[in-house]
């Protein structure tokens, strides 16, 4: 299965259990893989053949700048049924959020940390 991945794609938002991290905000990063047969795309050079990432990437942004979610476990979830829900061509979906600033931002958390985060796989069959 081929696969398109987009990483460490940064935006601001107010998820969290915490009152503080949905008052103040913090940085989410965001990586997805998208896997589907890329096969006629690299023959055809030709982009309704593939799947368009900066369309994608709009739809996190939105996704991400447009709701309020307590848990990192239901804007994973929402990103990915919504991709799956708009690209027929993509059989499966990996997500990973993470926030890199959670230790600093009210989550609960009493030491020192990179990230915290959640990852979540949905194919077609989860819609």
């Amino acid at each position: 299965m081929d696969k398109i991945t987009m990483k460490n794609m940064k935006f601001y938002g107010y998820h969290g259990v915490m009152p503080e991290e949905q008052v103040n905000g913090q940085d989410f990063l965001i990586d997805v893989d998208m896997y589907l047969d890329l096969k006629k795309a690299g023959l055809s050079d030709n982009l309704a053949d593939s799947v368009d990432y900066s369309e994608v990437y709009g739809i996190i942004k939105n996704i991400t700048k447009s709701n309020i979610f307590r848990l990192l476990e239901k804007l994973a979830d929402s990103i990915a049924r919504e991709i799956l829900s708009r690209y027929e061509k993509i059989e499966e979906i990996v997500v990973h959020v993470k926030k890199p600033d959670a230790a600093l931002t009210g989550a609960p958390l009493t030491g020192a940390v990179d990230w915290v985060g959640v990852e979540i796989k949905r194919s077609r069959d989860d819609l």
